[in-house]
């Protein structure tokens, strides 16, 4: 490869360019639109599913083709940004976010709804990626970029808070459409502002974009995340299988192609910078420890404790209260004492307050709950803060755009083997609960199946077998809380010797 990497450090000139804060309260509101969006899906899928009336297989795909795609374009889109310039593919982005947005809160049949979903992703690739690349390029000041990086991941987390609690209010007052047209006025602001107050960047020696790489990427993404999410909804099989060869193939096509290209789409020898790499792994085991929990955990607040969306909503929201302070002081924290001691502390946190978790049953109380959730907030801040912050600061500002898009990918690929592993753990053990007679054989699918079911029974008998399957939900979930309390713990101790002498100036 021709292209030279260059490890940004020091030694970059230190400018501050006017306005760069009034342009990042622009970027954060893109930040805002993902994560909102993120969240509603969730609440509004027994509402989509009643009116629409998909089969079982059109409202999983519903549910999974977002986040396949965009997992799947997150590095394609990054680099196009550093191609075609950052602003404009945010803007662009963004502009078809809220135009789509429109469309899945009109569908009118499952096809539609599935389309529009993965219509979204292609629009939602374009926006993460681009946020920190110009958060990388408008803030040279190692400093200001780490305060920076902080208040876009509070407003992620805030998002994550916002969703549920404005999503809830929504479908409690509206139709089930009204949740994705939220994203509209956001959008507005967003655009009009940002056409002002955005500074636009990009590589200035780009080289063409590899449509072929475009291809294998996209192809070997989807593939793999739809395998290893069907693995654990339907379990081993020849097909799932040929479909994760078909995902590894090109995935190891891609490297490959990478490695020859003189400008390729994503430069491997960002790899090489154990920063760099620490920290992405450090963010795809922390994803796949968290995910698959948060996710039964909503389900256990709601289907085993009995809230609404809406109370289920504000009972997680002491985690994005932590996320948001610690997100906030974790570059003073990491200066402070160090990288590995902030990531690896903040991580400990988190694995601890999953361990605290498998002591839980039907009747736990929300002091417990509440005091778990609040940990993780803030060993999550603190973590994924510090990450982000020292994947922008190892790479040059050129290169920004493509390494915020592999640590967006990580994300992904950690939310998928999350919910797959520990989600296997929990449907595991919920299966093997003991059924009254007459019992729908639906009902050791899922618990929600079983409180559907329970339903239709007669009083005794239902309240046994919403009694022997909570029970067994919740077993399922002590123990994933111990799996994914053993991943965090795991994580931190890696990240103290992968992160040892990182420093949030770019240098190991």
């Amino acid at each position: 490869m021709t292209s030279t990497l260059q490890p940004a450090t020091t030694t970059e000139a230190v400018t501050k360019r006017p306005g760069r804060w009034l342009a990042l309260s622009v970027l954060v509101l893109a930040v805002l639109l993902v994560a909102v969006d993120a969240t509603v899906l969730g609440l509004a899928t027994p509402y989509i599913s009643e009116d629409l009336n998909p089969t079982g297989s059109q409202l999983l795909w519903i549910g999974d083709v977002y986040s396949f795609v965009i997992a799947g374009l997150l590095v394609s889109m990054g680099s196009l940004g550093d191609r075609i310039g950052r602003k404009r593919i945010l803007l662009i982005g963004a502009t078809a976010f809220g135009a789509i947005s429109v469309l899945n809160a009109y569908a009118t049949t499952p096809e539609m709804m599935i389309l529009a979903r993965a219509l979204l992703g292609v629009a939602g690739a374009t926006l993460m990626p681009a946020t920190l690349a110009l958060i990388r390029n408008l803030f040279h000041d190692p400093r200001e970029r780490s305060l920076a990086v902080g208040i876009w991941g509070a407003t992620a987390s805030a998002g994550t808070a916002i969703g549920p609690i404005a999503g809830g209010f929504l479908l409690e007052h509206f139709w089930w459409g009204s949740v994705f047209l939220i994203n509209l006025p956001v959008m507005a602001v967003l655009v009009l502002v940002g056409i002002k107050l955005l500074p636009e960047s990009k590589n200035p020696n780009p080289g063409p974009w590899d449509l072929i790489s475009v291809s294998l990427s996209l192809v070997g993404v989807i593939a793999v995340v739809y395998a290893v999410k069907e693995t654990a909804t339907h379990g081993f099989g020849w097909e799932i299988l040929g479909v994760g060869a078909l995902g590894a193939g090109a995935l190891y096509w891609f490297v490959h192609r990478q490695l020859t290209l003189p400008t390729p789409l994503l430069d491997m020898r960002l790899f090489r910078n154990r920063g760099f790499s620490a920290a992405v792994l450090a963010d795809l085991l922390t994803i796949l420890g968290l995910s698959g929990l948060v996710f039964f955990l909503s389900q256990y607040l709601q289907l085993v404790q009995g809230r609404s969306p809406l109370e289920a909503g504000l009972a997680e929201l002491p985690a994005a209260v932590g996320a948001v302070a610690a997100g906030l002081i974790a570059g003073w924290a990491a200066r402070r004492w160090s990288v590995r001691a902030v990531v690896s502390g903040g991580l400990a946190a988190v694995g601890v307050a999953l361990a605290s978790l498998t002591v839980i049953d039907q009747s736990t109380g929300y002091p417990l709950l509440g005091a778990a959730l609040l940990v993780v907030g803030i060993g999550a801040g603190f973590s994924f803060t510090v990450t982000a912050d020292v994947i922008l600061s190892s790479v040059p500002k050129e290169q920004a755009g493509s390494a915020s898009a592999v640590s967006e990918t990580a994300y992904e690929l950690g939310a998928a083997l999350g919910i797959a592993v520990l989600g296997s753990i929990v449907t595991a053990v919920y299966r093997g609960f003991t059924a009254p007679a007459g019992t729908p054989a639906g009902a050791h699918e899922s618990l929600g199946a079983a409180v559907e079911s329970a339903a239709g029974m007669p009083t005794q008998q239902a309240q046994a077998l919403l009694t022997s399957a909570r029970d067994s939900f919740v077993d399922g979930l002590a123990i994933a809380a111990g799996a994914g309390a053993a991943v965090l713990l795991a994580t931190a101790l890696a990240a103290w010797f992968l992160l040892r002498n990182q420093r949030l100036d770019g240098r190991p």
